[in-house]
């Protein structure tokens, strides 16, 4: 996918048939002509010697958490170090997955 920024519009151009089904549904997702579009927000960091993938959460759109094969032992708060969300867990929960990893105990 090529994409191409000239201050502030970006544009998206995509160079196979599963790229052009990808950016057809994200418009679909995203764009809604009879009311409000939605936004992207950026979610963590993009830092390409890292990990070169940049992840967004649409507002607006109900996401489902997954959830890793941990649990937690005890209750107990655990928290993403990446996108700084919270969630409190009780004994045996399974422990969720956020901005692709197991998120980190704080107690």
């Amino acid at each position: 996918m090529k994409i191409h920024i000239d201050k502030n519009v970006v544009e998206f151009l995509p160079e196979n048939e599963q790229e052009t089904s990808s950016l057809e549904t994200l418009w679909r997702v995203v764009v809604d002509c009879a009311q409000d579009n939605k936004r992207m927000t950026a979610i963590g960091e993009y830092i390409p010697m890292k990990e070169n993938l940049a992840r967004f959460v649409i507002e607006g759109v109900p996401g489902a958490t997954t959830y890793s094969a941990d649990t937690a032992v005890e209750e107990c708060t655990v928290v993403c170090t990446t996108c700084n969300k919270y969630m409190q867990l009780k004994g045996g929960d399974a422990v969720p997955l956020c901005c692709g990893r197991v998120m980190d105990t704080v107690d």
